[in-house]
């Protein structure tokens, strides 16, 4: 079997540019862990004296402990795309963790720029979340998801890096490159039972998005505002987005459309629906809110669908490139131990 020389080339591959992502990765993490860190420890600095996050201390120790967890893994990712260490790490540790990190940045990517943009064309609040002054000081949304788009960028630019060199040759090529596959009829079937489950939630934050309150609790449906319709708007598109990616991918068809579009269709639109869900679905089992602020079934019913829809999309993608990695490419010189299927090594 012929190894890849990703060990020696890749690494001398624009190496400046790989060490100024990581720089850049690690700092845009510094603000947040910084603030949330000050907020475990009792200060109360961006929180105003009215704040409801004062009124449950345990809750909040808690819930900003978990977060600075999940920024710091940012910045291992980080570190895992450009040292030597992390192209031996399997692919099944690695995708997951970049899935979800792309799943939970991508909405506030792409929604914080466009709640700024209604907000200054339409003269509205543009806070986040639930739209009370008295929540958090107003510079903390900037500095907050100001560094979250610096981390999805250069976190994004670092993988896309990685991901060309170690499993480039799996996404080489158009639609109708694709070769018919044993797993065929069962990844169609799976992206048809995807597509299905995407209509739940792209139907129900459409009607969100166009101004109906049915199925919201009380609480969010008072505070509807700007940010509220962008975010029901991209949440919409996320959904769309993942039926579309993985119903290329499994009916293909013959299209000149290059494979890298459905892919990232699958991705972002499947991590993002997904772990949106299962992070709101979070906040609710722990919130300790009144109960108009708690989620109505309907609300939870609609996470659980986005959770379920993107654990079908990671589980058809998984296939696809296993089966994908064991056929021999056009223009390979032999089977890269990366390629392998899941189980074996990636």
């Amino acid at each position: 079997m012929t190894r890849t020389p990703l060990a020696t080339s890749a690494a001398a591959r624009r190496p400046g540019t790989r060490i100024a992502l990581r720089t850049l990765t690690i700092v845009s993490t510094l603000p947040y862990i910084a603030l949330k860190t000050a907020w475990v420890s009792g200060s109360r600095i961006g929180i105003p004296d009215d704040s409801p996050l004062l009124d449950h201390r345990t809750t909040m120790i808690v819930t900003n402990a978990v977060t600075i967890l999940l920024d710091s893994a940012v910045v291992l990712l980080a570190l895992l795309l450009t040292q030597a260490w992390g192209r031996r790490v399997p692919a099944r540790l690695l995708a997951l963790p970049m899935w979800v990190a792309s799943g939970l940045l991508l909405p506030i990517m792409t929604g914080y720029p466009l709640q700024l943009v209604v907000g200054l064309a339409g003269g509205a609040d543009t806070g986040a979340g639930n739209n009370e002054p008295s929540f958090l000081d107003g510079w903390v949304f900037g500095v907050v998801y100001g560094g979250f788009i610096l981390q999805g960028l250069a976190l994004g630019a670092l993988f896309a890096l990685y991901a060309q060199d170690r499993w480039g040759r799996l996404w080489k090529g158009t639609l109708r490159d694709l070769r018919p596959g044993p797993t065929g009829p069962a990844l169609r079937t799976t992206a048809v039972l995807a597509s299905l489950l995407a209509i739940a939630p792209a139907v129900t934050h459409l009607v969100w998005a166009t101004g109906s309150a049915a199925g919201l609790n009380e609480s969010r449906a008072a505070d509807r505002n700007n940010v509220f319709y962008v975010m029901e708007s991209l949440n919409t598109l996320f959904a769309v987005a993942a039926a579309a990616g993985v119903l290329l991918l499994a009916f293909r068809r013959r299209s000149a459309l290059p494979l890298a579009v459905p892919l990232a269709l699958a991705w972002g639109g499947s991590g993002a629906s997904a772990c949106w869900g299962g992070w709101l679905s979070l906040a609710a089992l722990t919130g300790t809110g009144s109960i108009a602020e708690q989620p109505t079934p309907a609300m939870m019913l609609i996470y659980g669908v986005q959770m379920l829809l993107g654990a079908l999309v990671v589980t058809l993608g998984g296939y696809f490139f296993a089966e994908r990695a064991a056929v021999r490419l056009p223009g390979s010189t032999g089977t890269a131990p990366d390629a392998r299927p899941a189980g074996a090594r990636a």
